[in-house]
């Protein structure tokens, strides 16, 4: 028996993350991603990126 597969990808995402938010976060990330048409967590790993930058080395 072979183990169920999903879709193949070149990103695969095996982390899976659990937050809690305020309002004011939650409302952000709503009005983001309806503004940009994508899924919030697609909203949530664009903002996660942006952090790089202030990563110090």
């Amino acid at each position: 028996m072979t183990p169920k597969m999903g879709r193949p990808t070149d990103n695969p995402k095996p982390y899976k993350l659990t937050v809690r938010v305020d309002e004011e976060s939650k409302a952000i990330l709503e009005q983001y991603s309806q503004q940009e048409k994508i899924s919030q967590m697609e909203a949530i790993r664009r903002g996660i990126k942006r952090l790089k930058p202030d990563i110090k080395k």
